[in-house]
């Protein structure tokens, strides 16, 4: 069984073994290495899970960094918390263009607001937009007309990395190797690398053959528990396809933003 917290750690005890200095984004930002792996969550949904996985990489002494978003669904105070009590870096998964329906002055000031709320755990220096799949926004639009640095910010994984220099996996979908269901959470690069399986990356990393320079993006959809695990399979294959199919039709498309809005909340 992949994506499990057993499955997880040996990822991160081969990273180890490599020999490659894992880093936050924040550490990469202020002082990149020659060779490095980024270690990003996306917690869109079960911040326990990623509570799990923070202890893991406590275990073993690694630092990674987790984006919360502001819904309910994401931001659980006890949570966030201890995460950063473990010494990861925590930063906003924001969405406010979406939340905001496009209206950039209301974002902004939303933005603001949701950035300092988040500082009182973290001094928070990275943000990573929320795909907002089913969103007509693409909440990156904020750039276009302010600054990171107008809110203090030192960088944003898709607009602070040069991802022809460094590899990029994520684990849509519970798949390595699923970026075409990405509808925002893509980037383009030409490494012209694949990997199905979490055991593909940990051969890969013990032979040789993973980037010197990489961030690994992965959610929190990993769990031992085996009625958890079958729930998340059946529930990934099912909402991926009918992401697909809803894209291509804009009333169902905005159907299903309110929807999972009103579940997040």
């Amino acid at each position: 069984m992949d994506f499990t917290y057993t499955t997880y750690k040996n990822l991160l005890i081969s990273l180890l073994q490599s020999g490659v200095p894992i880093l936050t984004m924040e550490e990469y930002l202020v002082n990149p290495e020659h060779k490095f792996v980024i270690l990003r969550h996306d917690v869109d949904e079960r911040p326990y899970n990623a509570l799990r996985l923070a202890e893991i990489e406590n275990s073993l002494g690694i630092k990674s960094t987790y984006y919360f978003r502001i819904v309910k669904i994401s931001n659980v105070h006890i949570v966030i918390q201890r995460i950063a009590e473990l010494g990861h870096e925590i930063g906003y998964h924001y969405e406010d263009v979406s939340l905001c329906y496009g209206k950039l002055d209301m974002a902004s000031k939303s933005f603001s607001e949701n950035l300092t709320y988040f500082r009182n755990y973290y001094p928070v220096k990275t943000v990573c937009m929320h795909g907002s799949s089913f969103s007509d926004y693409d909440n990156r639009i904020l750039w276009q007309y302010y600054s990171l640095k107008d809110f203090d910010l030192i960088g944003e994984p898709y607009l602070s990395i040069d991802y022809s220099q460094v590899f990029y996996i994520t684990d849509t979908a519970r798949r390595w190797d699923a970026g075409r269901l990405s509808v925002r959470d893509k980037v383009d690069n030409n490494f012209n690398l694949s990997f199905h399986t979490t055991n593909d990356i940990i051969k890969a990393v013990s032979e040789n053959r993973f980037p010197e320079k990489s961030i690994i993006q992965s959610h929190t959809l990993w769990t031992n528990n085996l009625s958890e695990w079958v729930w998340l399979e059946f529930r990934e294959l099912l909402r991926n396809r009918l992401k697909i199919i809803f894209q291509k039709i804009p009333f169902l498309k905005k159907l299903a933003y309110k929807i999972t809005q009103k579940v997040s909340n």
